[in-house]
């Protein structure tokens, strides 16, 4: 077994570390089969040569780092941490949005995608529409998460209309919440590929991630958060007005929806067609429209959206005018 002592000098050890030692921890976390020992400025290594060999490289890459940056993030540990066979250090993917659970690298993988990872940065209200399946939700809820691991801001809430779908909600079992988590699955879903199950319990505890249905909204005001409203095709004009204007300062929305898929009473009662033509061209707004090249589910899923395109082209034809 080798013993080796990093000493660390010219950097404050507590900027390196972060703040109640997250930064270390994380980076720590990366070489299971070295006992660390960290006792202010100096680190303590026992384990294997080679593995602390590793070990001193990464960790005199992440100084170079923090002498670029005022700040470290969890994300600039993963990047630096994300290596290729030969231990070099792998640079950061434009595309890249956030890492997930065991390594799962969470990417722009398309061009509406892209594009709405870029809009994002120079706009406070993002409009995402178009088909299922084109990742419009779960690119939206990456950005949220990158937003809170690199503390931009302080909550994620995200928010659904409780429009039934064909299901009677007061004929499902249990109290309101039990009801709504059905409709509210899909962002539960996103959010476990991008948090480890109990760090999402505790954060959903602590109420720094809220998951809710449109109507608790009312009268709020949302502030140093990322904030989505997903299926937006299912709220009236009023409600998606209800819903902008709780923006507060330092909060980004997001707001996705299919305007194929309505389930109000009345189709024509959807306010998201309206709401973003009253928006656009407002200096902060950006609408980013998803096409079926988007779709990245099941090729089979592009085929669908087609074959009920053509369908609903041939019945607009064939109705009286």
């Amino acid at each position: 077994m080798t013993e080796r002592i990093i000493v660390i000098d010219e950097i404050d050890p507590v900027e390196l570390y972060g703040i109640n030692n997250r930064i270390i921890d994380l980076f720590s976390s990366h070489f299971p089969k070295i006992r660390i020992t960290v006792r202010g400025s100096e680190i303590l290594l026992k384990g294997n040569q080679s593995d602390i060999d590793i070990f001193e490289e990464k960790f005199s890459q992440l100084t170079e780092l923090k002498r670029t940056k005022r700040h470290l993030s969890e994300q600039d540990v993963e990047f630096l941490l994300s290596s290729k066979k030969d231990n070099q250090p792998v640079k950061p993917d434009g595309n890249v949005i956030v890492y997930g659970n065991e390594g799962k690298i969470i990417t722009a993988r398309t061009k509406n995608q892209k594009r709405l990872v870029e809009c994002y940065e120079d706009n406070d209200l993002l409009f995402a529409v178009g088909p299922a399946g084109t990742g419009k939700s779960y690119t939206a809820i990456a950005l949220a998460v990158r937003a809170l691991k690199n503390r931009e801001v302080r909550r994620i809430i995200l928010t659904r209309p409780a429009v039934e779908a064909g299901e009677r909600l007061g004929f499902l079992p249990g109290d309101l919440r039990e009801k709504l988590d059905p409709y509210l699955q899909p962002l539960y879903d996103a959010l476990r590929d991008m948090l480890p199950s109990k760090k999402l319990e505790a954060l959903m505890e602590e109420g720094i991630i809220q998951i809710a249905p449109l109507a608790y909204m009312r009268g709020r005001t949302l502030e140093s958060a990322v904030v989505i409203l997903d299926e937006a095709q299912n709220t009236t004009l009023g409600q998606l007005k209800m819903f902008l204007t709780r923006m507060g300062h330092h909060a980004k929305f997001i707001v996705t929806g299919d305007v194929t898929q309505v389930d109000l009473p009345h189709p024509s009662d959807s306010g998201l067609i309206k709401g973003m033509e009253i928006c656009r061209g407002i200096k902060g707004v950006s609408v980013i429209s998803f096409g079926k090249e988007d779709i990245v589910r099941h090729p089979i899923v592009t085929k669908v959206v087609s074959a009920f395109e053509k369908m609903e082209k041939k019945n607009l034809k064939e109705q009286p005018h």
